[in-house]
């Protein structure tokens, strides 16, 4: 049996920047990721402009710039009634005033590398977590099933951490449950071709009943197509050509590239969650992230959150840790007391957003509109008030209550971030 001070369960993104945090401040940690490798489709690609601060802090802001991303400075979202603005991110302070949208995988290899490179870091692939162990009422590990040989194997630690999503099979294990927030969507992803000739960058689009948001990843679209909350056996039964013809209706530029997408079974659904846990703790357990409380993708803040519960952990338990000691609940409690009302903030944004805008429009048209979305009261004060897009775009891309690195686990970049 391994012996850790920490075990981090789930290689996205909270698991991985605390990983490497601790592992930096000297504490024996190990991630478990259940897959052979990053490499997933559709996982969230926006990289937040606080999160761009952590990484000039850590000294990956020269890495991540090399990677393939797109910079983005506005975001804005076009209706039947017109374009109309959401965020203007030039307005931001600080040295990043964009959010960037890269593949999330290439974001997870650069965290693995790095941390890596750090004597007490450990990370196992094909670990897919089956159990927590316990002693007393305690939790003391995680049993991992290695998914390439099916042997099984026990892991002890101090302290076990879930950063394994809004699935988390250590929250299962443990018998928690979070209470749920209603929601009126689900998304369905799927990617098209982009041409030399299309435009950069990130595009909404909202009508009677669909909802659709195009991400460029330079050689192709990610497309996201927002549908009612339990509508999508309705369109797969359909068929494929009603699903092209639906998508063309709404997004009418992509029409001459639709037949790539060859069978509903490239369509994949995100069963979209909002949820939140009313402890993330217990004796021996902490849970983070989508596994403490799911987000919807609205402002694709999800990820955001997600790295900022794991810098407070790692700043606020990583010198217990350090120490080899146990760590007290308290310390655990005071993880969530800090990260709580910034959870609570986003989440309730989210669900004003899902009323009053998501809500309406997928629901279908009102009498008198001709089938046609108006511009909602929120996007039209917007238009009126520029300077309100920077509120927006400040909540979007640096949130309520952003976290910076610790001082012991930064490191000086090649160059500043403002000289790039």
């Amino acid at each position: 049996m391994m012996n850790n001070e920490c075990a981090v369960v789930g290689g996205g993104p909270a698991g991985m920047v605390l990983g490497l945090l601790l592992a930096r401040g000297g504490v024996r940690v190990t991630v478990l990721e259940k897959h052979s490798d990053f490499l997933r489709d559709f996982r969230g690609d926006t990289v937040h402009a606080s999160t761009l601060t952590l990484l000039d802090e850590l000294g990956l802001g020269e890495r991540f710039a090399a990677m393939p991303h797109r910079d983005v400075e506005r975001m804005t979202v076009r209706l039947d009634a017109g374009e109309a603005p959401v965020a203007d991110f030039r307005r931001l302070p600080g040295a990043h005033r964009n959010i960037a949208f890269a593949p999330q995988w290439d974001l997870l290899d650069l965290l693995a590398a790095a941390a890596a490179e750090e004597r007490t870091f450990t990370l196992i692939r094909d670990a897919e977590v089956i159990d927590v162990l316990r002693q007393d009422d305690t939790v003391v590990g995680v049993r991992y099933r290695d998914r390439a040989t099916g042997t099984e194997h026990d892991l002890a630690a101090s302290l076990t951490v879930a950063c394994d999503g809004r699935s988390s099979a250590v929250r299962a294990a443990a018998g928690i449950r979070p209470r749920r927030f209603g929601v009126p969507m689900d998304v369905l992803w799927f990617r098209l071709p982009r041409t030399s000739t299309d435009p950069d960058g990130v595009f909404g689009r909202l009508s009677v009943g669909r909802f659709a948001i195009t991400i460029d990843r330079g050689e192709y679209w990610q497309c996201a197509y927002v549908i009612p909350k339990g509508h999508d056996a309705a369109l797969r039964s359909a068929g494929i050509e009603e699903f092209r013809r639906d998508v063309a209706a709404l997004l009418p530029w992509t029409a001459d590239r639709l037949d790539s997408v060859a069978s509903m079974d490239d369509v994949k659904l995100l069963d979209v969650e909002l949820n939140r846990l009313r402890r993330w703790y217990a004796d021996g357990l902490l849970l983070l992230g989508d596994a403490a409380h799911a987000m919807s993708p609205v402002g694709g803040v999800g990820i955001n959150l997600a790295v900022a519960d794991a810098v407070a952990a790692a700043r606020i338990l990583g010198p217990t840790l350090r120490s080899r000691g146990a760590v007290p609940a308290r310390l655990l409690a005071k993880v969530q007391r800090r990260r709580w009302l910034p959870t609570v903030v986003i989440q309730g944004v989210q669900r004003g957003i899902h009323r009053a805008i998501l809500a309406p429009a997928l629901a279908g048209p009102v009498a008198g509109t001709h089938g046609a979305t108006a511009l909602p009261l929120p996007l039209r004060v917007l238009r009126r008030f520029p300077v309100l897009q920077g509120v927006t775009a400040r909540m979007i891309a640096i949130g309520p209550l952003p976290e910076h690195a610790p001082a012991w686990a930064r490191r000086r970049a090649a160059r500043s971030a403002a000289g790039r």
